[in-house]
């Protein structure tokens, strides 16, 4: 019992791993719908291995490290591939001008910069109650959820129809994972109505824009997410 008590949420985390594998290969294969499933069970799995080291009292170094190695893959080279993807189509041409590769590849600097995120995360103590610039997760939904939109319905296309404005998009995504800003993170460091104003309007405003703009909201959540947080900067602490 012991055994499957200390291990329980590292297989959970292990979970999250095979799961952001599977998720990789399909967004490969250009199956976005199986990619969308894999990420989404990835976030609930990452979300609980957490949540059942602490009810079991089961924390430990290996599970930290097995977290962000896990979230590397689900969190790290999924949104990298996902910018890869939406690069391919303009091939060596950067305002008609031939270049001696591919600018498809620009689009693994959001891998690099997650994988340096999550590394600065794990030996930073400040980041309990709030997120020291976004958090690879939220970065994933941005990026998946542009290119998974644009499949689906075609929004978005003023900025995948342009190599520039993602080329410029690829460059933020990046800096903003390592960014001094404040992040939302829903953690509760008291039960007071005041305290928790940042987490109600983000939780509000997000469902609403759901409920309204459905595929096409979920990259518009994390913006709206970036926007809030913003806004409420002096109050996370």
């Amino acid at each position: 019992m012991n055994f499957i008590k200390n291990n329980l949420a590292n297989a959970i985390t292990l979970g999250n791993l095979f799961s952001g594998c599977i998720g990789a290969v399909h967004l490969i294969l250009g199956d976005y719908q199986t990619t969308a499933i894999c990420i989404i069970l990835s976030l609930v799995l990452d979300f609980f291995d957490g949540f059942v080291a602490r009810a079991l009292k089961a924390n430990s170094n290996l599970g930290t490290q097995l977290d962000s190695l896990a979230d590397m893959v689900s969190f790290g080279f999924i949104p990298g591939l996902a910018m890869f993807k939406m690069l391919e189509p303009f091939g060596n041409e950067l305002f008609g001008l031939q270049l001696p590769f591919e600018i498809k590849y620009f689009g693994f600097l959001i891998t690099l910069f997650s994988c340096l995120r999550l590394a600065i995360f794990n030996l930073d103590e400040e980041q309990k109650y709030y997120f020291k610039g976004l958090n690879t997760p939220s970065n994933t939904i941005l990026v998946f959820g542009l290119l998974y939109a644009f499949k689906e319905t075609q929004s978005f296309s003023f900025l995948l129809e342009n190599e520039l404005y993602l080329l410029i998009f690829t460059v933020v995504s990046s800096w903003i994972l390592i960014s001094p800003i404040k992040m939302i993170a829903m953690k509760f460091k008291s039960m007071k109505l005041q305290d928790n104003y940042p987490k109600l309007a983000l939780l509000i405003g997000s469902i609403l824009i759901l409920a309204i703009f459905k595929i096409v909201g979920i990259p518009m959540v994390i913006l709206y997410y970036i926007f809030i947080s913003l806004i409420f900067q002096k109050q996370l602490k």
